[in-house]
Protein backbone atom coordinates (compact mmCIF):
# COMPACT_ATOMS: atom_id res chain seq x y z
CA UNK A 1 0.00 0.00 0.00
CA UNK A 2 2.79 2.49 -0.79
CA UNK A 3 0.48 5.04 -2.42
CA UNK A 4 -1.87 5.21 0.56
CA UNK A 5 1.15 5.61 2.83
CA UNK A 6 2.38 8.52 0.73
CA UNK A 7 -1.05 10.10 0.75
CA UNK A 8 -1.36 9.64 4.50
CA UNK A 9 1.91 11.45 5.15
CA UNK A 10 1.34 14.11 2.53
CA UNK A 11 -1.84 15.55 4.03
CA UNK A 12 -2.20 17.45 7.31
CA UNK A 13 -3.44 15.36 10.16
CA UNK A 14 -2.21 12.14 8.59
CA UNK A 15 1.26 11.17 9.89
CA UNK A 16 2.58 7.84 8.81
CA UNK A 17 2.03 6.17 12.16
CA UNK A 18 -1.53 7.41 12.60
CA UNK A 19 -3.98 4.55 12.97
CA UNK A 20 -7.03 6.69 12.12
CA UNK A 21 -8.78 6.35 8.79
CA UNK A 22 -6.55 7.83 6.05
CA UNK A 23 -7.52 11.30 4.78
CA UNK A 24 -8.46 9.79 1.41
CA UNK A 25 -11.18 7.70 3.08
CA UNK A 26 -12.51 10.66 5.08
CA UNK A 27 -12.45 12.89 2.03
CA UNK A 28 -14.27 10.30 -0.06
CA UNK A 29 -16.97 10.00 2.60
CA UNK A 30 -17.38 13.76 2.96
CA UNK A 31 -17.54 14.32 -0.80
CA UNK A 32 -20.09 11.53 -1.14
CA UNK A 33 -22.25 13.30 1.45
CA UNK A 34 -22.04 16.60 -0.45
CA UNK A 35 -22.99 14.93 -3.74
CA UNK A 36 -25.98 13.30 -2.01
CA UNK A 37 -26.98 16.62 -0.42
CA UNK A 38 -26.84 18.35 -3.80
CA UNK A 39 -29.18 15.78 -5.35
CA UNK A 40 -31.47 15.80 -2.31
CA UNK A 41 -31.95 19.56 -2.32
CA UNK A 42 -32.37 19.82 -6.08
CA UNK A 43 -34.99 17.06 -6.12
CA UNK A 44 -36.82 18.71 -3.22
CA UNK A 45 -37.19 21.82 -5.38
CA UNK A 46 -38.12 19.82 -8.47
CA UNK A 47 -41.10 18.00 -6.96
CA UNK A 48 -42.61 21.30 -5.80
CA UNK A 49 -42.46 22.91 -9.26
CA UNK A 50 -46.11 22.02 -10.07
CA UNK A 51 -47.29 23.62 -6.82
CA UNK A 52 -45.14 26.72 -7.31
CA UNK A 53 -46.32 26.94 -10.93
CA UNK A 54 -49.89 27.07 -9.62
CA UNK A 55 -48.91 29.50 -6.87
CA UNK A 56 -47.37 31.95 -9.35
CA UNK A 57 -50.05 31.47 -12.03
CA UNK A 58 -47.36 30.80 -14.67
CA UNK A 59 -48.11 29.22 -18.04
CA UNK A 60 -45.84 26.56 -19.51
CA UNK A 61 -43.93 29.20 -21.49
CA UNK A 62 -43.56 31.68 -18.61
CA UNK A 63 -42.54 28.86 -16.27
CA UNK A 64 -39.89 27.92 -18.84
CA UNK A 65 -38.62 31.50 -18.80
CA UNK A 66 -38.55 31.53 -15.01
CA UNK A 67 -36.61 28.26 -14.97
CA UNK A 68 -34.11 29.96 -17.27
CA UNK A 69 -33.08 31.90 -14.16
CA UNK A 70 -31.52 28.74 -12.76
CA UNK A 71 -29.59 28.31 -16.00
CA UNK A 72 -28.37 31.89 -16.08
CA UNK A 73 -27.25 31.88 -12.45
CA UNK A 74 -25.44 28.58 -12.83
CA UNK A 75 -23.66 29.42 -16.09
CA UNK A 76 -22.42 32.75 -14.73
CA UNK A 77 -20.91 31.19 -11.62
CA UNK A 78 -19.54 27.93 -13.03
CA UNK A 79 -16.51 29.41 -14.77
CA UNK A 80 -15.95 31.78 -11.85
CA UNK A 81 -16.02 28.80 -9.50
CA UNK A 82 -13.26 27.11 -11.49
CA UNK A 83 -11.03 30.12 -10.83
CA UNK A 84 -12.04 30.21 -7.17
CA UNK A 85 -11.11 26.53 -6.83
CA UNK A 86 -7.68 27.18 -8.29
CA UNK A 87 -7.11 30.10 -5.91
CA UNK A 88 -8.67 28.91 -2.65
CA UNK A 89 -8.99 25.15 -3.19
CA UNK A 90 -12.02 23.12 -4.17
CA UNK A 91 -12.76 21.97 -0.62
CA UNK A 92 -13.51 25.37 0.99
CA UNK A 93 -15.48 26.43 -2.08
CA UNK A 94 -17.59 23.27 -1.85
CA UNK A 95 -18.47 23.99 1.78
CA UNK A 96 -19.36 27.64 1.12
CA UNK A 97 -21.55 26.66 -1.83
CA UNK A 98 -23.25 24.02 0.33
CA UNK A 99 -24.30 26.76 2.75
CA UNK A 100 -25.50 29.06 -0.04
CA UNK A 101 -27.47 26.29 -1.77
CA UNK A 102 -29.17 25.34 1.49
CA UNK A 103 -30.20 28.94 2.14
CA UNK A 104 -31.35 29.70 -1.41
CA UNK A 105 -33.65 26.69 -1.79
CA UNK A 106 -36.21 28.35 0.51
CA UNK A 107 -36.59 31.38 -1.80
CA UNK A 108 -38.77 30.04 -4.69
CA UNK A 109 -41.70 29.24 -2.40
CA UNK A 110 -41.83 32.89 -1.27
CA UNK A 111 -42.70 34.18 -4.75
CA UNK A 112 -46.11 35.03 -6.18
CA UNK A 113 -45.26 35.83 -9.80
CA UNK A 114 -43.23 34.28 -12.62
CA UNK A 115 -40.92 37.33 -12.66
CA UNK A 116 -40.14 37.07 -8.96
CA UNK A 117 -39.62 33.31 -9.35
CA UNK A 118 -37.14 33.86 -12.15
CA UNK A 119 -35.18 36.37 -10.07
CA UNK A 120 -34.82 34.16 -7.01
CA UNK A 121 -33.94 31.22 -9.24
CA UNK A 122 -30.93 33.25 -10.40
CA UNK A 123 -29.64 33.02 -6.82
CA UNK A 124 -30.53 29.34 -6.49
CA UNK A 125 -28.87 28.57 -9.84
CA UNK A 126 -25.71 30.45 -8.86
CA UNK A 127 -25.35 28.36 -5.70
CA UNK A 128 -26.21 25.14 -7.52
CA UNK A 129 -23.73 25.77 -10.33
CA UNK A 130 -20.93 26.69 -7.94
CA UNK A 131 -21.58 23.62 -5.81
CA UNK A 132 -21.38 21.28 -8.77
CA UNK A 133 -18.13 22.65 -10.16
CA UNK A 134 -16.44 22.71 -6.75
CA UNK A 135 -17.40 19.21 -5.65
CA UNK A 136 -16.64 17.70 -9.08
CA UNK A 137 -13.21 19.37 -9.03
CA UNK A 138 -12.57 17.90 -5.59
CA UNK A 139 -13.75 14.48 -6.81
CA UNK A 140 -11.45 14.58 -9.86
CA UNK A 141 -8.45 15.25 -7.61
CA UNK A 142 -9.37 12.39 -5.31
CA UNK A 143 -9.98 9.98 -8.22
CA UNK A 144 -6.52 10.82 -9.60
CA UNK A 145 -4.93 10.15 -6.21
CA UNK A 146 -6.78 6.84 -5.76
CA UNK A 147 -6.02 5.74 -9.34
CA UNK A 148 -9.41 4.04 -9.66
CA UNK A 149 -12.42 5.11 -11.78
CA UNK A 150 -14.63 5.85 -8.76
CA UNK A 151 -16.22 9.03 -10.13
CA UNK A 152 -19.54 7.21 -10.86
CA UNK A 153 -19.81 6.46 -7.14
CA UNK A 154 -19.99 10.16 -6.31
CA UNK A 155 -22.64 10.71 -8.94
CA UNK A 156 -24.49 7.67 -7.60
CA UNK A 157 -24.72 9.55 -4.31
CA UNK A 158 -26.19 12.53 -6.18
CA UNK A 159 -28.80 10.26 -7.77
CA UNK A 160 -29.55 8.54 -4.47
CA UNK A 161 -30.01 11.92 -2.82
CA UNK A 162 -32.31 12.90 -5.68
CA UNK A 163 -34.34 9.73 -5.29
CA UNK A 164 -34.75 10.28 -1.55
CA UNK A 165 -35.53 13.96 -2.00
CA UNK A 166 -38.14 13.26 -4.68
CA UNK A 167 -39.66 10.38 -2.72
CA UNK A 168 -39.99 12.38 0.49
CA UNK A 169 -41.23 15.37 -1.48
CA UNK A 170 -43.97 13.25 -3.02
CA UNK A 171 -45.00 11.97 0.40
CA UNK A 172 -45.27 15.40 1.99
CA UNK A 173 -46.66 17.24 -1.05
CA UNK A 174 -50.24 16.81 0.11
CA UNK A 175 -49.62 17.81 3.71
CA UNK A 176 -46.99 20.56 3.64
CA UNK A 177 -47.03 23.83 1.78
CA UNK A 178 -44.08 24.48 -0.57
CA UNK A 179 -42.83 27.19 1.81
CA UNK A 180 -42.74 24.84 4.82
CA UNK A 181 -41.24 21.98 2.85
CA UNK A 182 -38.41 24.04 1.34
CA UNK A 183 -37.67 25.74 4.66
CA UNK A 184 -37.22 22.30 6.22
CA UNK A 185 -34.80 21.47 3.40
CA UNK A 186 -32.82 24.59 4.29
CA UNK A 187 -32.41 23.32 7.84
CA UNK A 188 -31.42 19.84 6.67
CA UNK A 189 -28.88 21.26 4.23
CA UNK A 190 -27.23 23.46 6.85
CA UNK A 191 -27.01 20.60 9.34
CA UNK A 192 -25.47 18.22 6.79
CA UNK A 193 -22.99 20.86 5.64
CA UNK A 194 -21.98 21.50 9.25
CA UNK A 195 -21.44 17.76 9.78
CA UNK A 196 -19.52 16.96 6.58
CA UNK A 197 -17.78 20.27 5.92
CA UNK A 198 -15.02 20.07 8.56
CA UNK A 199 -13.48 17.01 6.90
CA UNK A 200 -13.03 18.98 3.69
CA UNK A 201 -11.77 22.09 5.48
CA UNK A 202 -9.15 20.16 7.46
CA UNK A 203 -7.59 18.45 4.45
CA UNK A 204 -6.55 20.01 1.14
CA UNK A 205 -7.24 18.20 -2.11
CA UNK A 206 -4.76 15.33 -2.62
CA UNK A 207 -2.22 15.74 -5.37
CA UNK A 208 -2.03 13.07 -8.09
CA UNK A 209 1.11 10.92 -7.93
CA UNK A 210 4.11 12.55 -9.60
CA UNK A 211 5.54 10.46 -12.41
CA UNK A 212 9.00 9.04 -11.96
CA UNK A 213 11.69 11.47 -13.02
CA UNK A 214 9.49 14.53 -12.62
CA UNK A 215 10.84 17.45 -10.66
CA UNK A 216 9.67 18.25 -7.19
CA UNK A 217 7.57 21.12 -8.43
CA UNK A 218 5.98 19.23 -11.31
CA UNK A 219 2.75 18.59 -9.48
CA UNK A 220 2.39 22.29 -8.74
CA UNK A 221 3.06 23.56 -12.25
CA UNK A 222 0.01 25.12 -13.88
CA UNK A 223 -1.24 23.38 -16.99
CA UNK A 224 -0.97 25.18 -20.31
CA UNK A 225 -3.32 23.35 -22.60
CA UNK A 226 -2.69 22.72 -26.25
CA UNK A 227 -5.38 23.48 -28.80
CA UNK A 228 -6.13 19.76 -29.06
CA UNK A 229 -6.62 19.52 -25.30
CA UNK A 230 -9.10 22.39 -25.39
CA UNK A 231 -11.01 20.71 -28.21
CA UNK A 232 -11.19 17.47 -26.23
CA UNK A 233 -12.49 19.32 -23.17
CA UNK A 234 -15.14 20.90 -25.41
CA UNK A 235 -16.04 17.48 -26.83
CA UNK A 236 -16.53 15.94 -23.40
CA UNK A 237 -18.49 19.03 -22.35
CA UNK A 238 -20.85 18.49 -25.29
CA UNK A 239 -21.33 14.85 -24.27
CA UNK A 240 -22.17 16.03 -20.77
CA UNK A 241 -24.61 18.59 -22.20
CA UNK A 242 -26.47 16.01 -24.28
CA UNK A 243 -27.06 13.73 -21.32
CA UNK A 244 -27.67 16.38 -18.65
CA UNK A 245 -30.38 17.80 -20.91
CA UNK A 246 -32.28 14.56 -20.31
CA UNK A 247 -31.80 14.74 -16.55
CA UNK A 248 -33.14 18.28 -16.44
CA UNK A 249 -36.07 17.49 -18.74
CA UNK A 250 -37.22 14.52 -16.68
CA UNK A 251 -36.68 16.36 -13.41
CA UNK A 252 -38.80 19.35 -14.35
CA UNK A 253 -41.30 17.90 -16.82
CA UNK A 254 -41.52 14.17 -16.09
CA UNK A 255 -44.13 14.50 -13.35
CA UNK A 256 -46.20 16.91 -15.45
CA UNK A 257 -46.11 14.50 -18.41
CA UNK A 258 -47.35 11.60 -16.30
CA UNK A 259 -50.07 13.63 -14.58
CA UNK A 260 -51.19 15.84 -17.46
CA UNK A 261 -50.82 13.60 -20.52
CA UNK A 262 -51.27 10.12 -19.02
CA UNK A 263 -53.63 11.13 -16.17
CA UNK A 264 -51.54 9.45 -13.50
CA UNK A 265 -52.33 10.01 -9.82
CA UNK A 266 -50.17 12.88 -8.40
CA UNK A 267 -48.36 10.43 -6.14
CA UNK A 268 -47.54 8.14 -9.07
CA UNK A 269 -46.45 11.15 -11.12
CA UNK A 270 -44.07 12.26 -8.37
CA UNK A 271 -42.73 8.71 -8.16
CA UNK A 272 -41.74 8.90 -11.83
CA UNK A 273 -38.67 11.02 -11.09
CA UNK A 274 -37.88 8.82 -8.08
CA UNK A 275 -37.86 5.77 -10.35
CA UNK A 276 -35.63 7.57 -12.84
CA UNK A 277 -33.25 8.59 -10.01
CA UNK A 278 -33.29 5.04 -8.59
CA UNK A 279 -32.27 3.62 -11.97
CA UNK A 280 -29.49 6.19 -12.26
CA UNK A 281 -28.31 5.34 -8.77
CA UNK A 282 -28.18 1.61 -9.59
CA UNK A 283 -26.33 2.32 -12.83
CA UNK A 284 -23.79 4.55 -11.12
CA UNK A 285 -23.22 2.18 -8.22
CA UNK A 286 -22.12 -0.37 -10.79
CA UNK A 287 -20.30 2.28 -12.82
CA UNK A 288 -16.79 1.58 -11.58
CA UNK A 289 -17.09 -2.14 -12.42
CA UNK A 290 -18.68 -1.27 -15.77
CA UNK A 291 -15.85 1.09 -16.68
CA UNK A 292 -13.22 -1.43 -15.66
CA UNK A 293 -14.92 -4.06 -17.83
CA UNK A 294 -16.09 -2.11 -20.89
CA UNK A 295 -13.87 0.94 -20.91
CA UNK A 296 -14.95 4.53 -21.37
CA UNK A 297 -15.92 4.45 -25.05
CA UNK A 298 -18.24 1.46 -24.85
CA UNK A 299 -19.79 2.85 -21.67
CA UNK A 300 -20.58 6.13 -23.45
CA UNK A 301 -21.95 4.50 -26.61
CA UNK A 302 -24.04 1.80 -24.93
CA UNK A 303 -25.34 4.28 -22.37
CA UNK A 304 -26.43 6.81 -24.97
CA UNK A 305 -28.18 4.19 -27.11
CA UNK A 306 -29.97 2.72 -24.09
CA UNK A 307 -31.17 6.13 -22.95
CA UNK A 308 -32.49 6.95 -26.42
CA UNK A 309 -34.60 3.79 -26.55
CA UNK A 310 -35.86 4.32 -23.00
CA UNK A 311 -36.88 7.93 -23.59
CA UNK A 312 -38.77 7.11 -26.78
CA UNK A 313 -40.81 4.67 -24.71
CA UNK A 314 -41.16 7.10 -21.81
CA UNK A 315 -42.37 9.99 -23.95
CA UNK A 316 -44.58 8.16 -26.47
CA UNK A 317 -46.11 5.33 -24.40
CA UNK A 318 -49.92 5.64 -24.27
CA UNK A 319 -50.25 4.57 -20.62
CA UNK A 320 -48.49 5.24 -17.34
CA UNK A 321 -46.67 2.00 -16.60
CA UNK A 322 -44.79 1.66 -19.92
CA UNK A 323 -43.81 5.31 -19.52
CA UNK A 324 -42.43 4.59 -16.05
CA UNK A 325 -40.44 1.67 -17.47
CA UNK A 326 -39.10 4.02 -20.13
CA UNK A 327 -38.03 6.51 -17.46
CA UNK A 328 -36.15 3.75 -15.63
CA UNK A 329 -34.36 2.56 -18.80
CA UNK A 330 -33.43 6.17 -19.56
CA UNK A 331 -31.92 6.51 -16.10
CA UNK A 332 -29.82 3.37 -16.57
CA UNK A 333 -28.57 4.63 -19.91
CA UNK A 334 -27.67 8.14 -18.77
CA UNK A 335 -26.18 7.01 -15.46
CA UNK A 336 -22.46 6.97 -16.22
CA UNK A 337 -22.13 9.27 -19.23
CA UNK A 338 -21.98 12.56 -17.33
CA UNK A 339 -19.44 11.40 -14.69
CA UNK A 340 -17.18 9.92 -17.39
CA UNK A 341 -17.32 13.11 -19.47
CA UNK A 342 -16.64 15.49 -16.57
CA UNK A 343 -13.95 13.19 -15.17
CA UNK A 344 -12.11 13.09 -18.50
CA UNK A 345 -12.27 16.88 -18.81
CA UNK A 346 -10.84 17.18 -15.30
CA UNK A 347 -8.01 14.79 -16.13
CA UNK A 348 -7.11 16.94 -19.11
CA UNK A 349 -7.37 20.41 -17.59
CA UNK A 350 -7.91 20.26 -13.82
CA UNK A 351 -10.53 22.57 -12.23
CA UNK A 352 -10.68 24.63 -15.43
CA UNK A 353 -11.60 21.52 -17.41
CA UNK A 354 -14.21 20.53 -14.84
CA UNK A 355 -15.64 24.06 -14.94
CA UNK A 356 -15.79 24.12 -18.74
CA UNK A 357 -17.38 20.68 -19.08
CA UNK A 358 -19.70 21.33 -16.14
CA UNK A 359 -20.79 24.66 -17.60
CA UNK A 360 -21.77 22.92 -20.83
CA UNK A 361 -23.17 19.88 -19.04
CA UNK A 362 -25.23 21.62 -16.41
CA UNK A 363 -26.15 24.19 -19.02
CA UNK A 364 -27.86 21.29 -20.78
CA UNK A 365 -29.58 20.26 -17.55
CA UNK A 366 -30.74 23.79 -16.83
CA UNK A 367 -31.47 25.02 -20.35
CA UNK A 368 -33.32 21.82 -21.23
CA UNK A 369 -36.43 22.54 -19.10
CA UNK A 370 -37.14 25.96 -20.67
CA UNK A 371 -36.57 24.47 -24.13
CA UNK A 372 -39.07 21.72 -23.29
CA UNK A 373 -41.51 24.42 -22.16
CA UNK A 374 -41.36 26.27 -25.47
CA UNK A 375 -41.57 23.05 -27.51
CA UNK A 376 -44.59 22.04 -25.43
CA UNK A 377 -46.39 25.24 -26.36
CA UNK A 378 -45.51 24.77 -30.03
CA UNK A 379 -46.19 21.02 -30.28
CA UNK A 380 -46.95 18.91 -27.19
CA UNK A 381 -45.12 17.71 -24.12
CA UNK A 382 -44.66 14.11 -25.38
CA UNK A 383 -43.16 15.40 -28.63
CA UNK A 384 -40.93 17.83 -26.73
CA UNK A 385 -39.60 14.99 -24.55
CA UNK A 386 -38.46 13.02 -27.61
CA UNK A 387 -35.62 15.56 -27.89
CA UNK A 388 -34.08 13.77 -24.91
CA UNK A 389 -33.75 10.64 -27.06
CA UNK A 390 -32.28 12.70 -29.90
CA UNK A 391 -29.56 14.18 -27.70
CA UNK A 392 -28.81 10.83 -26.05
CA UNK A 393 -28.15 9.46 -29.54
CA UNK A 394 -25.84 12.43 -30.18
CA UNK A 395 -23.97 11.65 -26.95
CA UNK A 396 -23.40 8.07 -28.11
CA UNK A 397 -22.08 9.31 -31.45
CA UNK A 398 -19.76 11.85 -29.80
CA UNK A 399 -18.55 9.19 -27.37
CA UNK A 400 -17.65 6.95 -30.28
CA UNK A 401 -15.92 9.89 -31.95
CA UNK A 402 -13.79 10.35 -28.82
CA UNK A 403 -12.65 6.71 -28.85
CA UNK A 404 -9.06 7.64 -29.76
CA UNK A 405 -8.85 10.60 -27.40
CA UNK A 406 -5.69 10.42 -25.30
CA UNK A 407 -4.02 12.80 -22.90
CA UNK A 408 -2.47 15.37 -25.21
CA UNK A 409 0.75 17.02 -24.20
CA UNK A 410 0.67 20.45 -22.62
CA UNK A 411 1.64 23.37 -24.79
Amino acid sequence: MPQLNKLRTALPGGPGGDTAAPPSARLRTALTVFFALDGFLFAGWVVRIPAIKHQTGASAATLGLALLGVSAGAVVTMMLTGRLCRRFGSHPVTVVCGVLLSLSIALPAQTRSALALGLVLLVFGAAYGGMNVAMNSAAVDLVAALRRPVMPGFHAAFSLGGMIGAGLGGLVAGGLSPATHLLILTGVGLLVTAAAGPALLRHPAPRPPVEAGAGAGAAEAPRRLSGRARRLVLLFGLIALCTAYGEGALADWGALHLEQDLHAHPGVAAAGYSLFALAMTAGRLSGTALLERLGQTRTLVVGGATAAVGMLLGSLAPTTWPALIGFAVTGLGLANIFPVAVGRAGELAGPGGVAAASTLGYGGMLLGPPAIGFLTDWFSLPVALTTVALLATAAAALGYGARNATHPPVA
